[in-house]
């Protein structure tokens, strides 16, 4: 929403870059980022400031909030409700976020508010110690946002909420005072304190003697009431918890600048125990069962989750231990040791079972096993946001809670209101507590939708109440819930929590409109304005029916592309740490260019263009992803409309590294001339490739040419076609030849198409669809026979096989060639392990790079199991993307970042590698990578098999 400030917005942007030594931006691409978190909600800031470290951040609260302009902090945007939008955004994330301490002694840590949760529990491991509050998010959750919002997470059921581990805090209040508060205080010393400080203690006790009867009967009921303020915080049997008070006030009473928090011993040993249920509520109903045992968490999901995930998760989870079920109960007990943990898991059954529970059961131990079966329950706030249909479903009511003994009657009561409405959902949460998170089929797109969806959430608002639970149990009340706080504490209720609002913030500067004076909780979301723009694209968006902005509407802003250790999304995040280069980034732009009020330009906007330059295309997102957006293709259709009709305007990579397949045949004529010219200074400047970087050789000898000249060797299996795409054909010839090796060992008549094709990759990569279509077309058309007789084709640059797999699909919407090639083509180790055909013995040790294209779209699970069968023992990190992407890292501009990406775990993985110890990587790029990063050379799988005939 576009709103006008009732400030002065260009003399405060002036005041903040000559008062702060962060960063100021008024710019369209930084209210873009900003506009939106993880809730429903868009609000443009006026400003986003970024300060580099905690004075910086005071200096733009205390700026901000003495110009009376709204001041919203901001960390890592993964609020659910809304909770940090709109005014004058500051984030902490960037730079103020260093784990100062940690006393292992007192247990404690010292933190800036930037600091990413799974940053301090890595840091706290070694100690034996955790933060106790961890949700699913902490990959990417901030301390700040998670101290705001007072997070609770999975453990909280037996280690407490935030607010239970905050020890003290540092704030800056917003009449500018610095100060600490911490969770026990001696209210007569506290009162008797000078200035600003003392006369806050003053009011606050003041208060509270005032209220103390009406805060206990409406506040602090039972552990997951965290709507409204925490004011029985204050109580004198609270111990005058003002820390704890702050926990949950989300930013609208002080800017936190740094925290100390409680450390948790980690017990020595865990178990999950797996319940599998027919429904929901038959589950609910053994909550109050396995609370008696003491369990470490007791965790929902259901088979609308579980049906969301990846095959090969799934698929790993079932083997893990899912016991049958439409609905299942994760528990964890610990122990002092293995066998202790187990037994009090054992004894938890036999009381479930005793009690006449329905429930089957898993008993899982191995730590791998586990972390297989908590990837279902931590991926769930993604994989709910589409049904398995495809269907978009939302939060808006997710965050309920209601006393644990009560989850069941909720949940039939909920059943039958949506059903009244004709609503569906996915629901997971955290059961030990009574907290549910759902994501229901609201139509928030039209008015009539939003209307019903206001009329839902009143009515589910007065069952929680009815059950005496809370509008939220754990993201706080943000936009989505604060005006539901009236129904839930009536009247005198809300005028109490004004009233605190007053005495920390009169001006209400610091957040305003969250709890208190909130807006409609109908008003601004995101997706009910009419988009500008409807996007004719040349993907076909088979999963979004066939509608970019529906595509764009896959990121709810969850925000798993910004986490820096592991896995394949998302590279270049991982590398600079900046919002417009993260997947949620970029697909806020390429939704606000379909918007059109901030991002103007449609498909010619530089904003969009400016954040996709350092999309490396490595697909990690598409399978990363919770919610499977695939930024590489958005990128590809972008680029494409971006430069249509302005061919000069394009990079020179886009003539040269685009056009490779028909420069390498060019090069064929005369491989040694065109080696010689590669290596001078002028192909580079013409090509727009980085100087840093060394142009690949051209073979003496294409594969193909090698091939023909080769006897036909027929093989009593049949034919198998073997897909020359050109980094193997015309740079890695010996690849191809191993291939064949192996291929004719395995009995197979190995062919090749009788004209030249090409899977249309760099045209794809670099944005030239049509030149694509017109290529993959050509090649489908060269396959008609091999399609027509069936002959499986087999690929072996994962890149060209992915396309061949699913982006072909895409792009030749309704071609059945090009369906048929993808049924029919299989990576090389997929085809020999289906073959049945035993490799040779090699008892080799193989460091292994997984191509980012093998990880999203083709699956590695045939490569594991190939090279267990040859005896090859296979390290294999998670290193994520090489670094090098096809032509990304090749790109003049791209080369720091290209390097920062692989140096990330890959190339420091080479180099550390025994000399004896084979470097597998099928991809050409990982292989270029690391050829020209370390002193050694990766071989594809098929190299090393054909090595041990």
């Amino acid at each position: 929403m576009l709103t006008s400030a009732t400030y002065d917005v260009r003399r405060l942007g002036a005041q903040l870059r000559s008062g702060v030594r962060g960063t100021v931006h008024d710019d369209a691409t930084a209210r873009a980022l900003y506009a939106t978190d993880a809730s429903n909600y868009r609000v443009v800031p006026d400003l986003v400031v970024v300060p580099t470290d905690v004075d910086d951040l005071a200096a733009a609260v205390a700026l901000t909030a003495a110009a009376g302009a709204p001041v919203t902090m901001r960390g890592g945007g993964t609020s659910m409700a809304g909770n940090a939008i709109g005014g004058v955004v500051i984030d902490a994330s960037r730079h103020v976020n260093k784990i100062l301490d940690i006393d292992t002694a007192a247990r404690t840590a010292l933190v800036e508010p930037g600091v990413v949760l799974t940053h301090l529990l890595a840091a706290a491991k070694p100690h034996n110690l955790a933060f106790g509050a961890d949700p699913s998010s902490g990959s990417r959750a901030t301390l700040g946002g998670m101290i705001a919002n007072n997070a609770c997470g999975a453990h909280s059921v037996a280690w407490g909420t935030t607010a239970d581990n905050v020890r003290a805090l540092e704030v800056l209040l917003a009449d500018g005072t610095r100060t600490t508060f911490t969770s026990h205080g001696d209210r007569g010393a506290l009162t008797a304190l000078p200035g600003a400080e003392g006369e806050l203690h003053r009011r606050l006790t003041g208060f509270v003697d005032a209220n103390e009867t009406a805060i206990r009967q409406r506040f602090g009921l039972f552990t997951r009431q965290i709507s409204g303020y925490a004011l029985h915080e204050l109580l004198p049997e609270r111990g005058y918890n003002v820390a704890a008070l702050l926990c949950g006030s989300e930013g609208g009473f002080a800017a936190t600048l740094r925290a100390t928090v409680g450390l948790t011993p980690l017990p020595a040993a865990r178990v999950l125990c797996v319940l599998g249920f027919a429904d929901s509520i038959a589950s609910a109903e053994c909550v109050p069962t396995v609370l008696a045992h003491s369990p470490l968490t007791m965790e929902s999901i259901n088979d609308q989750l579980v049906d969301r995930l990846p095959g090969e998760v799934r698929r790993a989870a079932i083997d893990a231990g899912l016991p049958a079920g439409r609905a299942w109960v994760l528990v964890e007990m610990g122990g002092e040791d293995l066998m202790a943990a187990t037994m009090a898991a054992e004894k938890m059954l036999v009381a479930l079972k005793d009690s006449g529970s329905p429930a089957t059961a898993s008993l899982v131990t191995e730590p791998a096993a586990q972390a297989v079966l908590w990837r279902c329950r931590t991926d769930a706030a993604g994989l709910a946001t589409r049904r398995a249909d495809g269907a978009e479903a939302w939060g808006g009511w997710e965050d309920a809670a209601v006393p644990p003994h009560r989850l069941a009657d909720y949940l039939r009561g909920l059943d039958e209101l949506m059903a009244r409405y004709g609503l569906a959902g996915a629901s997971y949460g955290h059961f030990g507590e009574g907290c549910m998170h759902m994501r229901i089929d609201f139509d928030l797109l039209s008015d009539d939708g939003i209307r019903a969806y206001r009329a839902f959430v009143e009515e589910a608002t007065d069952l929680v109440v009815a059950l005496g639970g809370s509008v939220s149990g754990e993201h706080g009340d943000g936009r989505a819930r604060s005006e539901l706080l009236g129904r839930m504490y009536g009247a005198d209720g809300l005028a109490l929590m004004a009233g605190m609002k007053d005495i920390w913030d009169p001006r209400r500067v610091l957040n305003p409109g969250v709890v208190v004076d909130p807006p409609p909780l109908d008003a601004d979301i995101r997706h009910q304005a009419p988009l500008q723009r409807k996007a004719l694209t040349l993907f076909a968006y088979p999963d979004d029916n066939g509608d970019f902005a529906q595509a764009q509407r896959r990121c709810v802003g969850i925000g798993k592309c910004r986490q820096t250790s592991g896995g394949v999304m998302c590279p270049s995040y991982q590398a600079t740490r900046e919002e417009k280069h993260s997947t949620r980034g970029r697909a806020h732009l390429l939704w606000e260019m379909l918007q059109g009020d901030v991002v103007t330009d449609g498909w010619r906007s530089t904003e969009v263009r400016d954040a996709l330059d350092l999309c490396l295309s490595c697909k990690g997102c598409l399978s990363d992803c919770p919610v499977n957006v695939d930024m590489a293709t958005y990128k590809a259709e972008f680029t494409h409309h971006h430069y249509a009709g302005r061919p000069w305007a394009r990079p020179l990579s886009h003539w040269s590294m685009g056009w490779l397949p028909l420069w390498s045949r060019v090069a064929a004529t005369a491989p040694r001339l065109a080696n010689r010219l590669a290596r001078g200074p002028l192909v580079k400047r013409l090509g727009g490739i980085a100087e840093e970087r060394e142009i690949p050789r051209f073979a003496e000898q294409t594969f193909t040419s090698w091939f023909a000249a080769r006897p036909v060797n027929a093989g009593p299996r049949g034919q198998v076609l073997l897909w020359p795409d050109s980094f193997t054909n015309h740079l890695a010839p010996q690849v191809g030849q191993a291939a064949v090796a192996v291929l004719e060992a395995a009995g197979y008549q190995v062919v090749l198409p009788a004209r030249p094709v090409c899977c249309g990759l760099t045209w794809i990569s670099t944005g030239q669809l049509n030149a694509a279509k017109r290529r993959l077309t050509s090649s489908l058309t060269t396959l008609a026979p091999h399609l027509d007789a069936g002959t499986p084709i087999v690929g072996l640059e994962p890149s060209c096989t992915a396309v061949l797999r699913r982006d072909a699909l895409e792009l030749l919407a309704g071609n059945e060639r090009a369906h048929r090639a993808a049924r029919q083509t299989h990576t090389f180790a997929e085809f020999v392990l289906a073959s049945g055909w035993q490799p040779p013995q090699l008892d080799a040790q193989a460091l292994v790079q997984t191509h980012c294209h093998q990880h999203a779209v083709l699956g590695f699970d045939a490569d594991r199991t190939l090279m267990a069968k040859a005896g090859i023992a296979a390290d294999i990190p998670d290193s994520g993307c090489c670094g090098l992407a096809g032509n990304f890292g090749f790109e003049r501009g791209h080369y720091q970042v290209s390097q920062q990406v692989g140096e990330r775990v890959l190339l420091p993985a080479v180099r550390n590698a025994a000399p004896q110890t084979t470097v597998l990587a099928d991809g050409f790029s990982c292989r270029t990578q690391i050829a020209q990063g370390t002193d050694r050379r990766a071989l594809h799988l098929a190299e090393l098999l054909a090595g041990g005939l």
